[in-house]
Formats: C-alpha cells, structure tokens, sequence
C-alpha cells in the first residue's frame, strides 16, 4: 500500500521517543523547574548615628505589582512567557528538530489567528529546512519497498518518490491548518493542558483529533483535521500519483495514515514541554 511506509516509519519513530518522554514526565511528575531565587542580602546595622538623609522606600518584594520588569537567572517571568504568544504562534520545535509553531503552552487566553496567519504558519511548517531532510528518508524507504513501481527505480525513481512525498505532506498540512480553518473559521491551534494524570492527558489530546475552537473560542467538530486531511489525500491521490493507485481505497488509506501521524504528534505537543523541563534541568543544576 502507497501510504504505509510513511506511516510505519513516522508511527515507529514517534512512538519511541514518546515511549522516553513518557518516563521523563514520570520522573520529573510534570512539574515544572524553577530554580530557587537568590535571597537578598541584609546589611548590618550602622553604629554610627546616620545623617539626616532621606533613602528610598524599600521596593515591593519580588513578584508583586510595581515591581520593575526583572527576571531572576533560571526563572522566566510571566510576562516574559505571555509574550512569547502575542503573535498567535510559537516558534517551537519537537525535539529541537521538528516544527511546533502550532502548539501552545499556557495561553487561555490569545487573539484569534486571522486567514493570513494561517496561511503563513502553515508556509512555515511546510517548507521548515528540517522537512528536506524528513521527506529524503520518507522516499529512501519507498524506493527501498519499492512502492508504487510505476516510479521504478534509480535516480528518476527516487526523485518522483521524494516529489510525492513532499507534496503529500504539504497538501495535507494547508488543508488541515490553514484552507479549511480559514473557510469555517476554526483555530488549527493546539492548546496544551498541562496538568492532570498522565492518562487524563493523553485522553485530551487525543480528543483534540475531534474538538477544536472556533475564532471566537467555543468548542467546535474538528473539520480541519478529519475534513481537510481527507480532502489533501483525494487531491493528491487524484492528481500527480501514477493511475494504478489512483483508487478509492488507496485515498481512504492515505487519509487514514495521516489521521493516525497526526494522533502521534498531537499526544506529544503535549508532553513535550515536560519532556523539555527534564532535560533541561539535568543539564542546568541550580544555582547556590
């Protein structure tokens, strides 16, 4: 079948690396790190009568309303992490490697995306230097299972199955995050929960497959994901692949593929930050 090498290899590799965030987010117990902030100094009290000068009041103590905008080291202020999301996106990646500009954390609250920004995150995405690379070994194991013969083998064979590939993938991310949200105004947005067991987790982002928000924020049916990815699999089924998998079936297969891809990454745009602190407390111990 055309769609199962992408789908056993994308399925087999996300499923490993979720299999090692899994234990991180046990370990850390999804909490995130914050390093202790330091303690100000007391100054001793002077011996000598002090002259009559007045000093300034004492500042209110970290984190309440007046105080300046500073951060202490190894701590990000809230501001500072609100601000990452007044664009509407994030500049995220999974792994430091794959895009993730769809995914956020800890923003209830953010300005509907317009039809433009929808187009261009998923231009973004789409065209991410790390895609190049990804739809390369997506063609070497098609060549390598010799799917779709029609393409043969060889050079021109490897590249017709690296054009499909990156054409496949590129459909099916405008019509599921910017064609069909834009018609129906839906948010292709992914909001992380963040909290909660880890089954209950999983089972939110899963059910993120189906439930999605409207521009203006209620709950709404999913037709971006199950709408547009069976829309981008019939187009580009119908259109450039060769006329022997031009079948009904195989469209039904290739949307199924996609749903399933989809299912993996959805689960870990949202342990991926916990799986991030882990990390990053290991290899940043706090400071005295």
């Amino acid at each position: 079948m055309k769609c199962s090498f992408a789908g056993i290899a994308r399925g087999v590799t996300f499923l490993f690396i979720f299999s090692c965030g899994a234990s991180a987010y046990a370990q850390n117990d999804g909490q995130p790190y914050n390093p202790p902030a330091s303690q100000p100094e007391q100054s001793s009290p002077s011996t000598a009568p002090a002259p009559q000068q007045q000093s300034p009041p004492p500042g209110p103590p970290a984190g309440t309303p007046g105080q300046s905008q500073q951060t202490q080291p190894g701590q990000t202020s809230k501001d500072a992490k609100d601000q990452k999301n007044t664009s509407g996106t994030s500049n995220d990646r999974l792994f430091f490697a794959l895009p993730n500009f769809l995914t956020l954390e800890n923003s209830a609250h953010v300005p509907p995306l317009t039809a433009g920004q929808k187009f261009k995150v998923a231009t973004r995405s789409s065209f991410d230097y790390v895609q190049y690379p990804w739809y390369g070994v997506l063609a070497a194991i098609s060549q390598a299972e010799n799917s779709e013969p029609a393409y043969g083998q060889g050079a021109e064979g490897y590249a017709k199955r690296y054009g499909t590939a990156f054409a496949d993938g590129t459909i099916e991310n405008y019509m599921v995050n910017a064609v069909v949200p834009s018609v129906l105004r839906t948010d292709p947005r992914y909001y992380q929960l963040g909290k909660g067991t880890f089954m209950h987790r999983t089972a939110y982002s899963i059910s993120r497959l189906f439930i999605t928000r409207t521009d203006s924020g209620h709950n709404t049916f999913n037709y971006g994901e199950i709408l547009g990815s069976g829309m981008g699999a019939a187009i580009s089924t119908y259109s450039y692949h060769p006329a022997a998998d031009q079948t009904f079936s195989n469209t039904c297969s290739v949307w199924g593929t996609q749903v399933a891809y989809d299912a993996i990454r959805i689960v870990l745009n949202e342990f991926w930050p916990d799986i991030r602190r882990h990390y990053h407390k290991d290899k940043t111990p706090p400071q005295p």
